[in-house]
């Protein structure tokens, strides 16, 4: 099934026309500039237990959100309602709140040199994510769930299978001139088993896969199963006496890990001084085996757009390169607030300011095999849990509760749970001893295996 960049099926609302209206009216009304975010949709999830439906959604959205200036004060409002009066009243709203807020110097939209939009199909809508009667999407929970209930007679319940199907339509216009307009499709199966010991003790678990495009999925069957193979190697839990060993995180656990380092650079985090990585631009903050990238500009990325929420195009931006740290990123406001350029990484809801967001945000592969770094650990742990919040970005303290497979002689011995890991995302960074093989794209942000040497595990 080939990419479209048509609007998306069903949907025969002309945004662009709406978007660019009411930029035209928050102008006439006397709004010194002005952007306007349109959005409609169409969504469907399905979660089923133990064969049977528990939840059934199906919906269908339309919003618009305006942004309006008064010099450099701003106000902003949405509505669902897209008729005259409606519209109407949105951008009214807007305009008076914009001349009763506070007066801020770095607001406003980018400048007129700093619009465009990424060339090219990003592949980012697919219409055959909707291509599936209700029926066969139903079936697909089920097929899910059925695969990992028959995996083994050891799982015994399941909190689930689901399905999920979105495809949706994006415009943003504004009073430089700018309209730009793109499609997004996402499907995602989930299986939630339970497996039972012969002690009674239980362990639940999960797997996913998630799309662009339905022809991209893992099957049910694969999802399912390996659910169960999670849940199983669970079974049978330890506590383990406090030590010090390297620990090396999964794919998934890394990806959590990474997620704090994005927020360590985002512009945000950076002028309001909450980032240990506060004035490190040029300097080393990790290891030289350290890549971070932040790419908008993927083919099908879960984080891939044109343009960002303000009309920047979306850019490939490399964070740290070998351990140095070259960038932060940075929509068209923090740049302003520390005099830097953005990076195209505007973020925003139908309405408000816009946020740092991410492209596809991610820690560059390295050439070892998961298998290879586990056996050249002689005692350690390979975490696949991490509960809580326990990250202070301002100081780079780590704590979090976590759970995994003890490693003995190089092999995964047993399950353990009940355990806090902790150390300094500052020390961790420059203690990250190897690099997996194996990233893969889930969601908007990826990393591989890392083994990091240096952190406690608090136990008995």
């Amino acid at each position: 099934m080939a990419a479209s960049t048509e609007p998306v099926i069903g949907m025969k609302t002309d945004l662009r026309e709406i978007a660019a209206d009411v930029v035209a009216r928050a102008m006439r009304y006397g709004a010194t500039s002005a952007e306007a975010i349109a959005r409609e949709g169409a969504e469907f999830s399905v979660n089923v237990r133990m064969g049977q439906v528990e939840v059934l959604k199906e919906s269908g959205s339309r919003s618009l959100g305006v942004r309006a200036f008064s010099g450099q004060r701003a106000g902003s409002t949405y509505t669902s309602d897209l008729t005259g009066d409606g519209i109407e009243r949105m951008v009214r709203g807007a305009l008076e709140l914009a001349r009763v807020t506070s007066e801020d110097p770095h607001a406003g939209i980018p400048s007129p040199d700093q619009l465009g939009s990424f060339p090219g199909d990003l592949k980012l809508y697919y219409d055959d994510v909707y291509s599936l009667a209700p029926e066969e999407r139903i079936e697909y929970a089920r097929r899910a769930e059925r695969a990992a209930l028959d995996f083994d007679p050891r799982i015994k319940n399941s909190d689930g299978g689901s399905f999920e199907a979105a495809i949706g339509q994006y415009v943003l216009a504004n009073s430089h001139g700018f309209v730009g307009e793109y499609g997004r499709s996402h499907c995602s199966i989930v299986a939630m088993p339970i497996a039972k010991a012969d002690d009674g003790s239980m362990q639940s678990d999960y797997w996913y896969s998630s799309a662009r495009t339905l022809s991209e999925l893992t099957s049910p069957e694969e999802v399912g199963r390996t659910a169960a193979q999670r849940a199983l190697r669970r079974l049978g839990a330890r506590k383990i006496a406090s030590t010090r060993v390297p620990l090396i995180f999964d794919p998934q656990m890394a990806r959590s890990l990474l997620g704090n380092i994005f927020e360590a650079v985002s512009g945000d985090s950076i002028y309001r001084g909450a980032s240990f990585l506060q004035g490190m631009l040029g300097k080393k903050v990790a290891g030289e085996n350290v890549t971070v990238i932040d790419d908008g500009t993927l083919p099908g990325g879960f984080g891939s757009s044109p343009f960002d929420d303000e009309g920047v195009p979306t850019q490939r931006t490399v964070v740290i390169e070998k351990g140095i740290l070259k960038s932060y990123l940075l929509n068209s406001y923090t740049a302003r607030k520390l005099g830097l350029k953005t990076t195209g990484n505007a973020s925003r809801g139908i309405t408000g300011n816009p946020v740092t967001g991410r492209g596809n945000f991610f820690f560059e592969k390295g050439a070892c095999p998961p298998a290879q770094i586990i056996a050249g650990v002689k005692q350690g742990l390979y975490v696949t849990e991490m509960l809580g919040h326990g990250v202070n970005l301002v100081t780079g303290d780590f704590s979090q509760g976590a759970g995994g497979l003890w490693i003995e002689n190089g092999e995964l011995a047993y399950p353990v749970e009940e355990i806090t890991v902790a150390g300094n995302l500052k020390d961790m960074l420059h203690n990250i001893a190897e690099v997996g093989d194996d990233l893969e794209f889930r969601s908007s942000t990826a990393a591989p295996t890392l083994r990091i040497e240096g952190m406690t595990i608090a136990g008995e």
